[in-house]
Protein backbone atom coordinates (compact mmCIF):
# COMPACT_ATOMS: atom_id res chain seq x y z
CA UNK A 1 0.00 0.00 0.00
CA UNK A 2 1.53 3.35 -1.04
CA UNK A 3 0.85 6.75 0.46
CA UNK A 4 -1.50 7.56 -2.42
CA UNK A 5 -3.60 4.44 -1.79
CA UNK A 6 -4.51 5.73 1.65
CA UNK A 7 -5.56 9.16 0.34
CA UNK A 8 -9.23 9.70 1.13
CA UNK A 9 -10.82 11.79 -1.57
CA UNK A 10 -13.80 14.04 -0.88
CA UNK A 11 -17.22 12.58 -1.26
CA UNK A 12 -19.23 15.60 -2.36
CA UNK A 13 -18.86 16.11 -6.09
CA UNK A 14 -22.20 17.10 -7.65
CA UNK A 15 -23.58 14.48 -10.03
CA UNK A 16 -23.72 16.96 -12.90
CA UNK A 17 -19.93 17.51 -12.73
CA UNK A 18 -18.03 15.15 -15.04
CA UNK A 19 -14.73 14.66 -13.22
CA UNK A 20 -13.38 12.40 -15.98
CA UNK A 21 -13.84 15.16 -18.57
CA UNK A 22 -12.45 17.83 -16.21
CA UNK A 23 -9.33 15.78 -15.44
CA UNK A 24 -8.78 15.06 -19.14
CA UNK A 25 -8.96 18.77 -20.04
CA UNK A 26 -6.67 19.74 -17.15
CA UNK A 27 -4.16 17.10 -18.30
CA UNK A 28 -3.94 18.77 -21.73
CA UNK A 29 -3.16 22.38 -20.80
CA UNK A 30 -3.90 22.90 -17.11
CA UNK A 31 -7.38 24.37 -17.62
CA UNK A 32 -10.88 22.93 -17.79
CA UNK A 33 -13.20 25.72 -18.89
CA UNK A 34 -15.80 26.68 -21.48
CA UNK A 35 -14.21 27.91 -24.74
CA UNK A 36 -14.95 31.62 -24.15
CA UNK A 37 -12.97 31.73 -20.88
CA UNK A 38 -10.20 29.35 -21.94
CA UNK A 39 -7.71 31.86 -23.50
CA UNK A 40 -7.71 34.19 -20.49
CA UNK A 41 -7.39 31.34 -18.01
CA UNK A 42 -4.57 29.77 -20.04
CA UNK A 43 -2.75 33.10 -19.81
CA UNK A 44 -3.07 33.06 -16.01
CA UNK A 45 -1.83 29.45 -15.86
CA UNK A 46 1.14 30.33 -18.09
CA UNK A 47 1.98 33.34 -15.90
CA UNK A 48 1.83 31.12 -12.81
CA UNK A 49 4.15 28.57 -14.44
CA UNK A 50 6.57 31.37 -15.33
CA UNK A 51 6.59 32.28 -11.63
CA UNK A 52 7.20 28.68 -10.54
CA UNK A 53 3.63 27.87 -9.53
CA UNK A 54 2.05 24.75 -11.03
CA UNK A 55 -1.46 26.18 -11.25
CA UNK A 56 -4.43 24.24 -12.61
CA UNK A 57 -7.81 25.91 -13.11
CA UNK A 58 -11.28 24.39 -13.30
CA UNK A 59 -14.21 26.61 -14.27
CA UNK A 60 -17.78 25.44 -13.79
CA UNK A 61 -20.49 27.24 -15.73
CA UNK A 62 -22.99 26.92 -12.85
CA UNK A 63 -23.00 27.17 -9.07
CA UNK A 64 -23.20 24.13 -6.85
CA UNK A 65 -25.42 24.48 -3.74
CA UNK A 66 -22.44 25.86 -1.76
CA UNK A 67 -18.66 26.23 -2.07
CA UNK A 68 -17.72 22.86 -0.54
CA UNK A 69 -17.83 20.94 -3.84
CA UNK A 70 -15.36 23.38 -5.39
CA UNK A 71 -12.71 22.51 -2.81
CA UNK A 72 -13.53 18.84 -3.32
CA UNK A 73 -13.16 19.16 -7.11
CA UNK A 74 -9.83 20.94 -6.58
CA UNK A 75 -8.67 18.15 -4.26
CA UNK A 76 -9.62 15.42 -6.73
CA UNK A 77 -7.79 17.18 -9.58
CA UNK A 78 -4.82 17.95 -7.30
CA UNK A 79 -4.48 14.29 -6.35
CA UNK A 80 -3.12 13.68 -9.87
CA UNK A 81 -0.40 16.37 -9.50
CA UNK A 82 1.85 16.15 -6.45
CA UNK A 83 3.04 19.77 -6.71
CA UNK A 84 -0.05 21.49 -8.10
CA UNK A 85 -2.23 24.26 -6.82
CA UNK A 86 -5.75 23.86 -8.16
CA UNK A 87 -8.29 26.67 -8.36
CA UNK A 88 -11.94 25.81 -9.04
CA UNK A 89 -14.31 28.64 -9.89
CA UNK A 90 -18.05 28.90 -10.42
CA UNK A 91 -20.06 32.09 -10.99
CA UNK A 92 -20.35 32.76 -7.23
CA UNK A 93 -17.99 30.38 -5.43
CA UNK A 94 -14.29 29.58 -5.26
CA UNK A 95 -12.45 26.53 -3.96
CA UNK A 96 -8.80 25.53 -3.99
CA UNK A 97 -6.27 22.86 -3.11
CA UNK A 98 -2.50 22.95 -2.85
CA UNK A 99 0.45 21.04 -1.50
CA UNK A 100 2.66 24.11 -2.02
CA UNK A 101 0.72 26.81 -0.17
CA UNK A 102 -0.79 26.83 3.33
CA UNK A 103 -4.57 26.84 3.70
CA UNK A 104 -4.54 30.39 5.09
CA UNK A 105 -2.94 31.66 1.86
CA UNK A 106 -5.40 29.71 -0.27
CA UNK A 107 -8.37 31.07 1.66
CA UNK A 108 -7.06 34.63 1.38
CA UNK A 109 -6.78 34.04 -2.37
CA UNK A 110 -10.28 32.59 -2.48
CA UNK A 111 -11.67 35.64 -0.68
CA UNK A 112 -10.32 38.07 -3.28
CA UNK A 113 -11.14 35.77 -6.19
CA UNK A 114 -14.91 36.13 -5.85
CA UNK A 115 -15.35 38.66 -8.66
CA UNK A 116 -17.83 36.93 -10.99
CA UNK A 117 -15.28 37.22 -13.82
CA UNK A 118 -13.27 33.98 -14.02
CA UNK A 119 -10.14 35.52 -15.55
CA UNK A 120 -10.04 38.40 -13.06
CA UNK A 121 -10.76 35.94 -10.25
CA UNK A 122 -7.87 33.71 -11.33
CA UNK A 123 -5.55 36.74 -11.59
CA UNK A 124 -6.49 37.87 -8.08
CA UNK A 125 -5.94 34.36 -6.72
CA UNK A 126 -2.52 34.13 -8.39
CA UNK A 127 -1.57 37.58 -7.08
CA UNK A 128 -2.35 36.44 -3.53
CA UNK A 129 -0.17 33.34 -4.00
CA UNK A 130 2.68 35.57 -5.17
CA UNK A 131 2.34 38.09 -2.33
CA UNK A 132 4.89 37.73 0.44
CA UNK A 133 3.63 36.31 3.69
CA UNK A 134 3.61 38.48 6.80
CA UNK A 135 6.58 37.49 9.01
CA UNK A 136 4.57 36.19 11.96
CA UNK A 137 7.55 34.37 13.48
CA UNK A 138 9.62 37.55 13.57
CA UNK A 139 6.77 39.54 15.08
CA UNK A 140 6.19 36.84 17.72
CA UNK A 141 9.86 36.81 18.73
CA UNK A 142 9.93 40.62 18.88
CA UNK A 143 6.81 40.70 21.07
CA UNK A 144 8.14 37.98 23.41
CA UNK A 145 11.40 39.88 23.88
CA UNK A 146 9.39 43.07 24.52
CA UNK A 147 7.21 41.36 27.15
CA UNK A 148 10.27 39.84 28.83
CA UNK A 149 12.02 43.23 28.89
CA UNK A 150 8.91 44.86 30.36
CA UNK A 151 8.67 42.17 33.07
CA UNK A 152 12.35 42.58 34.01
CA UNK A 153 12.02 46.39 34.06
CA UNK A 154 8.87 46.17 36.19
CA UNK A 155 10.58 43.87 38.71
CA UNK A 156 13.63 46.15 38.82
CA UNK A 157 11.44 49.18 39.49
CA UNK A 158 9.50 47.27 42.19
CA UNK A 159 12.71 46.35 44.03
CA UNK A 160 14.10 49.87 43.70
CA UNK A 161 10.83 51.35 44.99
CA UNK A 162 10.76 48.91 47.91
CA UNK A 163 14.36 49.76 48.82
CA UNK A 164 13.60 53.50 48.66
CA UNK A 165 10.49 53.05 50.82
CA UNK A 166 12.43 51.00 53.39
CA UNK A 167 15.16 53.64 53.62
CA UNK A 168 12.63 56.45 53.86
CA UNK A 169 10.70 54.65 56.62
CA UNK A 170 13.77 54.00 58.81
CA UNK A 171 13.98 56.23 61.89
CA UNK A 172 16.60 58.89 61.65
CA UNK A 173 19.40 58.61 64.17
CA UNK A 174 20.80 61.71 65.76
CA UNK A 175 24.49 62.33 66.09
CA UNK A 176 24.26 61.73 69.82
CA UNK A 177 22.67 58.30 69.30
CA UNK A 178 25.17 57.42 66.64
CA UNK A 179 28.02 58.23 69.04
CA UNK A 180 26.53 56.05 71.77
CA UNK A 181 26.30 53.04 69.41
CA UNK A 182 22.59 52.84 69.67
Amino acid sequence: MTGHDSLVLPLYIPQDVDMTAIKAKVAVDGVSAPPDALPGLLEVVNQAHADGINLKIVLLDHNPPNDTPLRDISTVVGADYHDATVLTLSPSYVGSYSTQFPRVTLEAGEDIAKTGNPVVSAQHFLHELQSPEFPWTGLTIFLLIGVLAAAVATRFLQLRGKRAATQAGAPETTEAEAGKGV
